[in-house]
This record gives C-alpha cells, structure tokens and sequence, in this order.
C-alpha cells in the first residue's frame, strides 16, 4: 500500500509520538509511505533518517490554504491509495481532499471529547477508517451515538528498540543523585496539571517515606501544579528525598533510575502511553483505575490498579512494593514481554495493515 500520513501539528506529545512510530512501523513493513509535515518540528525530526518521503506544509487551522495546498500536491505527486490523519483541525481538509482525490481515508481520534455536531455526525461516515486508541474511548463515542460498526480500535505503538532496558545507564545516572543500591526510586513524568495526580501521589509517598526511609522519589514534568507539588515536597518531611527536573524529550536517564512508576491519573485518560513505556523498560506501575488506563497493563502481573486520588490506598500499594523486592522483580520480568504482544510497533502496524485492507 501507499500511504500518506498528514500531521502539520507542531507539539511533541502522545499524539505526535504515534504518527512517527506507526508511520516507521508501516514503512519498515515494506509499504510506501509518505507524510506532510511541518519543517523544524518533533514529527519532521521523529521522522528524518527514516524511509518515509516528507512533505513539507502547516494547517494553522482548517480553512488554511497553505495546508490544503501540500496536502493536495502530495496526493499529486506521491498517488496514495491511504490518506492517514490525527489532528481534528486537519479532518475537513482530508476529508474533502481524499473524496475530491478518490482516496482512502483514515482518521485517528486520540483526545476524547465531543466534537463539533457536523464533524461528529459526518467524519466517522466520511473516513473509510475512523479509529480510537482504547476501548474505553469506543465506548463513549458510542454512547455519544456514533455507529459502533464506524469505530476501530487500534491501540498506541512502542518502538521497544528506543525503549530498552540499560543497566549502565541505570547505574550511571542513580549515582549521580546519590541513590544507594538498596534505595526504591519512585517515579512520575508527566504533565504537571492537576488532573494528572501527582499532588495526592506527594502526599502519597510522603507517608509511606516515613515509614519506609528508603523510598526516593523523582518528578519530571512542566505546569500549573510545580508549585503546589513543591510547596508540599518543602513541607511533606522529607524534602530531601525529592528529587524534581524540568520537562525534557530525552526520559530515558529517569526512567532507568526507577523501581516503580506511578501514572496516578485523576481524570480520565484516553490510554497512558507512558505505562507501557515504564512496563517496556522493565518497571513496575502503579495506575489510577480511570479511563483507558487499566488498559495499559496486566493487572497483578505487571502492575497495579488502584483507586484515583486515594491516598491511603496509593501510600499502601507503594510500601507494599518497597517491601517486597520479589514482587517488583515478578512484575518487572513480566512487563517487557506484556508490551511486546500488546503494543509493539511490529504489532500494531501489522494490525494497522489488516484494518486498511478490510476495507
């Protein structure tokens, strides 16, 4: 197949991060594929060195000439048989293009929210393929009244060559903090939003450090809660076992320092990427069972659920972890191969392959 991949979106998130890897995945699948992008951005540098052919455009918003444009010179010069989008300011345009064009059309929804009453009654009819990245999300758009027989699932892809275990780096970068080796490093990298749950998980791991001395904890993450987060670290008791960085696109370092991975979640998230990024690297989660989330794990045998905001039961699952090491090694075993049949690139485009060609 050829397929053309649009996504002009100039952020750097989990919707950006699965554009590159599916697009990766399918060319390394042996299709051609080819994308219209937005120069300079993380999704033209995820996708340089690759074997996807970039077009370069920008949709400022859906009435943009210079998006409609690209769009419609590469669908010229490339003829794809797939015009794959994931940006709803970009729906209208390929919907119309792909029709004016007699292409394909496939359309990835990653946030969820009502859409606009004309977008939401006519984009799922208008795309060949209208697809959502967890069940949880299925099933409200088809409580919003969307066709059931209109919705695909098709979950999140890792590349699980990026993200691979590293005991250097992991000995590395916790002796720079000064972690001992018999220290349990808990970790939360995130969105520093209040909905994320990381001011409950403070005060979470503040009550378990007091009776569990051994527990770190590191913070990685930009927005409206550090200051909060801070106020409650400096007066929690044991400041010093807080360790906080500003937000960076390289992880890894703080993930190779953890023992276990907290995704405490107060509002619903559509799935949890960084769940199987942690379980890919060998590291135990710990969950809010909200949304999409319980999704992203083996339940008991990678990680754990547990109730959004409740801070006895989080302060309980992190000293029930700290105090078993068999356990956090079971749980660890168990994550990579989890995600590998779950989440990997190979999988997920191969099942991306079977989607398009059922059509």
């Amino acid at each position: 197949m050829k397929i053309l991949f649009v996504g002009t979106h100039h952020g750097g998130g989990g919707t950006e991060s699965h554009l590159i890897t599916l697009a990766r995945a399918m060319a390394a699948q042996g299709h051609e594929v080819a994308a219209v992008v937005q120069a300079n951005t993380p999704i033209s540098r995820g996708l340089d060195n690759s074997d996807v052919h970039l077009f370069y455009g920008k949709f400022r918003n859906a009435f943009d000439p210079r998006g409609w444009k690209a769009v419609w010179s590469a669908c010229t010069k490339f003829q794809p048989n797939w015009i794959v989008g994931s940006f709803s300011k970009e729906y209208w345009p390929l919907a119309i293009i792909a029709r004016l064009r007699h292409i394909k059309l496939c359309l990835f929804k990653h946030m969820d929210y009502k859409m606009r009453f004309m977008t939401h009654h006519l984009i799922p009819r208008l795309a060949q393929r209208f697809v959502v990245i967890s069940e949880y999300m299925r099933g409200n758009f088809i409580a919003r009244g969307v066709d059931s027989t209109r919705i695909s699932l098709l979950y999140n892809p890792l590349d699980l060559a990026h993200f691979e275990p590293d005991i250097a780096l992991r000995r590395n970068k916790r002796a720079e903090l000064g972690f001992a080796d018999d220290d349990i490093v808990v970790g939360f990298i995130s969105a520093m939003h209040p909905d994320k749950g990381m001011l409950p998980l403070v005060d979470a791991l503040n009550l378990a450090m007091k009776i569990e001395p051994k527990l770190q904890a590191i913070w990685v993450g930009n927005g409206l809660a550090v200051a909060e987060l801070k106020n409650r670290i400096a007066h929690g008791g044991f400041a010093e076992h807080h360790h906080y960085f500003e937000w960076t696109h390289n992880v890894l370092p703080y993930y190779a320092m953890l023992d276990i991975f907290a995704v405490p979640s107060l509002s619903p998230e559509t799935f949890g990427r960084v769940s199987i990024e942690a379980q890919a690297l060998g590291i135990p989660v710990l969950c809010s069972h909200r949304g999409g989330l319980p999704e992203t794990l083996d339940n008991e045998m990678t990680g754990q659920l547990l109730p959004a905001g409740d801070v006895s039961a989080w302060r309980d699952a992190l000293l029930n972890l700290a105090s078993n090491p068999a356990l956090r090694q079971s749980w660890a075993q168990n994550g990579r191969p989890w995600v590998q049949r779950k989440f990997s690139a190979q999988i997920i485009a191969s099942q991306f392959t079977e989607l398009l060609k059922a059509v």
